[in-house]
């Protein structure tokens, strides 16, 4: 499929190269869909996978008490859904659109023929989804060793180096998150991040706007996450 966006840094597209993320799509059905809408419900069933084209998800998994984990934000690039093609068993989270979001559907039964026919993504696949369990386990680590603002202001480097744009006053986040999917995204309260980013403002480090945040002190901001493991280029 041409006319796509540039693929997210540490996405599936980056990973097999354009041409063999051209040759996936051609076998798929291109989709459009709106803003908060869900891609994938826990305990479906998987019969297909998504090759997002552009826009924005976010995986999340929402606990007994309603408390929303934010697992995962993905882009251009990426895709969802193949754990549970792959493993045949029910969907182990739930996909929301950020936004407008155009993606190719892959029915279960070509994506896997396709990994028959190039073995080479196959190989790439696993070395993909082991990454992603890799980063987990640190972000783990992170969440139990690390103070909420150093979470934050990692959090917000990576939203910074992965989505971000030139603004007239600092670097704009592209992707609009509340405080609540943030909080989901860090392993924290939403009233902890609201103290976060009261710090950020006060500091003159990031400016608020509703669902928008612009980066204007990113050395300061890397300076409180200092303490904190993470490459600016992982995916959230």
């Amino acid at each position: 499929m041409q006319g796509a966006s540039e693929p997210t840094p540490g996405s599936f597209r980056g990973r097999i190269g354009q041409g063999d993320w051209e040759w996936l799509t051609d076998l798929g059905s291109a989709r459009t869909y709106g803003a908060n809408e869900a891609l994938f419900r826990h305990g479906d069933p998987a019969g297909h996978v998504l090759l997002v084209v552009d826009g924005w998800v976010k995986i999340t998994m929402t606990s007994s008490t309603g408390y929303e984990a934010v697992l995962a934000i993905r882009g251009s690039g990426d895709v969802l859904g193949e754990v549970a093609v792959l493993d045949g068993r029910a969907r182990s989270a739930n996909v929301w659109t950020l936004g407008e979001t155009k993606a190719v559907l892959l029915a279960a039964e070509r994506f896997v023929g396709a990994l028959h026919e190039r073995p080479a993504l196959a190989i790439a696949l696993v070395v993909h989804v082991a990454d992603r369990l890799r980063r987990a386990d640190n972000r783990r680590l992170e969440q139990a060793a690390h103070s909420a603002t150093e979470r934050l202001a990692a959090f917000l480097l990576r939203l910074a180096g992965q989505h971000g744009v030139a603004a007239p006053d600092g670097v704009e986040i592209s992707v609009q998150l509340s405080q609540q999917e943030v909080a989901g995204a860090i392993g924290a309260s939403r009233e902890a991040v609201a103290r976060g980013l009261r710090t950020l403002r006060e500091r003159g480090v990031v400016i608020t706007r509703r669902r928008k945040l612009v980066v204007i002190a990113p050395g300061a901001l890397s300076a409180m996450a200092s303490s904190v493991p993470f490459d600016a280029e992982e995916p959230c």
